[in-house]
Order: structure tokens, then sequence, then C-alpha cells
């Protein structure tokens, strides 16, 4: 039995006298490398269309917020980020968005009933440490993601790192629940400060301050940085344990970002912050699902790349379900005042998000629902 776990969508009906008399879309030629037209249209994350020359109402592939809508060789939308597109290049003008200038954004195509689907839905409705956490709807997302070889982005930060988070976190790679790893820098050195030191940000695994403790992150960098990177490290056997271990020998691809106040960094980290958006964006675009935990630079940014969307061969166009776990309400709540819509906020540390939903996706599992 497939459980439904996302809320059905309803396309518009372009048959209607409003769309089917409407203009196609009027787009102008850049004049220059990352300029866009006056009046380019800027795109949302949610489900929207186009109309072209022949009339036909489609959707743009690559979606996402803060983008503009380039008409590519081939006669196909994409979305872009401006800095992207090249002189000569078709950019969609004009700012409305109700279909009378030729785009549409379906901002109500998702509808919710009283499945689970619907419960989702009302989970993302406030934000609330009081507010009660489904575990088991999360669970069953997960199982579900794995079980159609969906792509789980997760985003993480350092506090994912110490105690039972990183162990929890590591099994989740091991069996499936992982398609990609988003973090900084920080994520990186600690988990490998654990594997190599035995202690995160010099501390033991019980909170208790070691002798020279607070050189013990660099030493660890400075061993990977001898080993020439994270992979290297893990082969050589210098990093026998931990989250990164668990990405280099399961294949699961990492994305891990530089910022100013980075030590080291770690060879990975790619400290372009352009080309960090980029190699981001690229596990952005191919998610079905993502969990963003204890991360508030990270989770927004992420959040600004990822569509409220995406298609699904067999079920079309789906809700991408968006997880935001932080013990504080702010990130949160600013995450979806930031535009994500569909995000749904878990108000708790992450030691207890890790180690519970973990619970629930094994009893899940050991339920046999498919």
């Amino acid at each position: 039995m497939t459980t439904q776990t996302a809320p059905r969508y309803v396309a518009p009906d372009f048959s209607e006298t409003r769309f089917a008399k409407a203009p196609a879309a009027r787009t102008v030629r850049c004049e220059a490398d990352g300029v866009l037209p006056d009046d380019f249209f800027a795109t949302t994350n949610l489900p929207s269309y186009v109309k072209g020359a022949d009339g036909r109402w489609t959707m743009p592939r690559e979606p996402r917020m803060d983008g503009c809508l380039v008409l590519d060789r081939s006669g196909a939308w994409y979305v872009r980020e401006g800095r992207r597109v090249k002189e000569g290049d078709l950019v969609v003008v004009g700012r409305a968005e109700d279909g009378s200038q030729g785009v549409l954004v379906h901002a109500e195509g998702f509808q919710y009933g009283d499945d689970v689907g619907g419960d989702f839905h009302f989970m993302s409705s406030q934000v609330s440490r009081e507010k009660p956490i489904d575990y088991k709807l999360i669970a069953r997302m997960l199982v579900e993601e794995r079980r159609r070889e969906g792509y789980v982005v997760w985003v993480t930060g350092p506090a994912l790192v110490h105690s039972r988070a990183r162990d929890n976190f590591v099994w989740f790679i091991r069996h499936g629940y992982v398609q990609a790893m988003l973090a900084g820098n920080a994520v990186a050195a600690h988990d490998i400060e654990a594997a190599v030191v035995g202690t995160t940000l010099g501390m033991t695994s019980d909170g208790a301050p070691t002798e020279g403790g607070h050189a013990a992150h660099m030493r660890a960098i400075n061993a990977v940085r001898r080993a020439g990177s994270i992979a290297a490290a893990v082969r050589s056997g210098l990093i026998g344990g931990g989250i990164m271990h668990a990405c280099v020998v399961e294949d699961v691809p990492y994305v891990l970002c530089g910022s100013i106040r980075d030590d080291g960094p770690l060879p990975d980290v790619i400290t372009d912050a352009v080309a960090a958006q980029d190699a981001m964006r690229a596990h952005a675009k191919k998610a079905t699902m993502s969990v963003m935990v204890a991360t508030a630079l990270h989770s927004i940014a992420v959040g600004n790349m990822l569509p409220a969307y995406y298609e699904d061969a067999e079920r079309g166009i789906v809700e991408l379900p968006t997880i935001c776990v932080d013990a504080s309400e702010f990130l949160v709540s600013k995450l979806k005042d930031r535009g994500t819509h569909q995000a749904v906020g878990v108000v708790t540390n992450a030691q207890d998000f890790m180690s519970i939903l973990r619970a629930a996706v094994e009893e899940e599992v050991a339920t046999g629902v498919r």
C-alpha cells in the first residue's frame, strides 16, 4: 500500500477565456552578460506557467525564486539566475502574475484534504515549540522517498555533529535516506575532529573539556590537508568513522561551503561563494524532499534555491516537503518569511530530533508499510 504524503495538485484550466485571449509572454534580448532587461519578470518558487508564441502554456524548467525566465534555443523555458544570463538571451519581461501578460503563478494549485497530505500542510500552519511533532509522518515520508528512489537533500549545521545526533545521521546515510548533504566547513571539521582526535570542539562526548582542546579541530584539519582531501583521508584510514566517512564510503555527494569565519578550511570546502551556490543548486534542482537541521544561514540559502514543487513522472506536480529543525522559532519562521512557503518548522534540538526520527523510521520499516 502506498501512503499519500502530499496534497493533490490541480492545474489551471487554460481553456478559460482569460488564458486563451492572453498574449504570449514578451521577451527582450539581454544587452550584456549578467545584465537583465528593464522590467524583467522575477520568478517565485511556486508552480508557474509561461505562454509561448504557439499559444501553449508550459512550466519552466529548474524553477526557483529570485530568478528570471529565459527562452532556450530549443524553445523551452528555463529559470535562470540573473548572473547566468548571456548577451542575446531572450528574457521574459512584465510583472503581472495572473496570466494577463503571458505568465501565471499558480499559487493555489495545491489542494489539501483530510489525508496525510492535509496533515503535513497543517503542521506547517504555525511555528511553535509547543506544537506536537508528527515524527511518524516525517518517517513515513522518508521511507516513501527511499522506496521511490527519491532525492532527499539534508542541510546540516555543526550541532548535528555532537552526541547522538552524529551517530544517528550516520545511520540515515548508511540506510539510504540521504542522497546529498549540504553543509559548511564546521560540520566536516568537527566530525573529523571526533573521528581523528575523539573530541568535538575540544570536548569529550560528555561535554568535559580536554587539555589543549581548543586546537583539536585545527589538528584534524591539518591532518586532512596533509592527506589531500577528505576522501583520501578516509581511504588512508585516517578518518575511520563519522559523517564524512559514511558519505565517502556510501558515495553520498556533499557540498561544503566556506565562510569568512572558517578555520583552515578543509581542502574540500568551496571558498568561492558563487561557485558554492552553483554546487548547492545542482542538488536543489534534483530534490524531492529536504531536511534542514540546526543551521540558519545554510537553511535560508538552500530554501531560496528550492522550488515549492517538483514534477514526478507518475504523480505529476508534487509539493516538495521541506522540514526545518532548530531549537529556536526564529529560524523556521524566517525561512517561511523568506518565501519557502512549504517549509514545516520543527522546534527542537538536533539530538532529540535525530534520535526520535530514527526510531520512527525503524518502526515504519518494521511494520512493513510500503
